[in-house]
């Protein structure tokens, strides 16, 4: 199990994850920051350069979870994370890589007052840092404020087991981070658990429209972006019939015949946790005011959905898989399915 520590700069989720792995029997802390210093030198300058936080690299956010698991693999027990999380979509990411791995997390966020917040960032000290250090950290921990405010306004609120730590020591905090998990106040996040692919896959999406020819996108909670209703195709199911299939389990309505295809997209591997596979998308055909007013969402999979336009999808979608859907529905317009590699047409 993890309890991952939340809370914006000078929240004091690291003083409290070390009095924490005192209470918590066989815990063991650990720091994702560190990975991110290792980065820092692993890395060329170059692509250092073309972000602005190590949260931003794809492979700090792969290497975290396969640090974590593995630390959990060889020693068991609890591992105690503090570390700040204030994007949604690497939230999802990482935390949906752990629960492909069977690992439960714990989510809880340090949130004091904004003013007792800044009394504390304008103490803070690097050990055995000089002076400028200490103010550029300062104004670091000043300037990720607004962000961590948008986040608590919006999804992280709701997400996080929060604790107003503002009155409260270190050990006061930390006795009731243990009492919340021992108590599962924390809970454990509700995240569907996919399990990571060992080999290639087929995946059918179906696309459903409105009455204005709006497509339907739905946001998964244990990956980043939005995506199509779908999944993978099981072991002797045929990818139509699939589609069929994942439309109910996920928007709980039932299609009333088999969806037409309209693209057959290759994805290539990417290593090394990417393998591929084939990516069919299909025509689920138009719902009705009253079919769209009767969709449900499942909650540990799905935090929504909504119809878009094709410029709308466009902000929503990753590139590949707006790719994809362009082509769908040009496919859709010509009555004639296309084949692609990688999201490009192929004659």
């Amino acid at each position: 199990m993890i309890v991952w520590i939340n809370g914006t700069f000078g929240a004091g989720k690291s003083s409290t994850a070390r009095e924490l792995t005192g209470l918590l029997p066989e815990s063991t802390l650990f720091d994702p920051e560190f990975i991110g210093d290792a980065l820092r030198v692993l890395l060329p300058r170059k692509r250092l350069a073309e972000v602005s936080d190590y949260q931003d690299l794809p492979s700090w956010r792969r290497l975290v979870v396969d640090t974590a698991a593995a630390m959990l693999a060889e020693l068991g027990g609890v591992l105690v994370v503090p570390m700040t999380l204030l994007r949604q979509e690497y939230r999802d990411e990482i935390f949906g890589g752990l629960a492909a791995r069977r690992i439960a997390v714990r989510h809880v966020l340090l949130a004091p007052e904004e003013t007792i917040l800044r009394k504390r960032i304008a103490t803070r000290e690097e050990p055995g840092a000089a002076a400028d250090v200490d103010l550029r950290v300062r104004q670091w921990c000043y300037d990720h404020i607004p962000a961590y405010k948008h986040a608590l306004g919006g999804w992280l609120a709701a997400d996080a087991h929060v604790i107003d730590n503002g009155a409260l020591t270190v050990r006061e905090t930390a006795e009731r981070i243990a009492e919340a998990v021992r108590t599962d106040a924390a809970r454990v996040c509700d995240i569907v658990q996919t399990p990571q692919p060992t080999r290639e896959t087929v995946a059918a999406g179906v696309l459903l429209f409105d009455d204005a020819d709006r497509v339907l996108l739905v946001d998964p909670t244990y990956k980043p972006g939005w995506e199509f209703p779908g999944g993978v195709v099981e072991a002797g199911e045929a990818p139509a019939c699939a589609g069929v299939r994942e439309v109910e389990e996920e928007l709980g309505f039932v299609l009333e015949r088999l969806p037409e295809l309209l693209v057959v997209d290759w994805e290539p591997p990417e290593p090394p946790a990417g393998y591929g596979g084939l990516r069919l998308l299909f025509d689920g055909g138009r719902l009705s005011a009253a079919q769209a007013g009767g969709l449900r969402l499942p909650g540990p999979e799905l935090r929504a959905w909504r119809f878009v336009t094709e410029e709308e999808a466009a902000d929503l979608l990753p590139q590949v898989r707006y790719e994809r859907l362009r082509w769908a529905l040009r496919a859709r317009e010509r009555g004639r399915a296309a084949y692609l590699e990688a999201g490009r047409a192929v004659p």
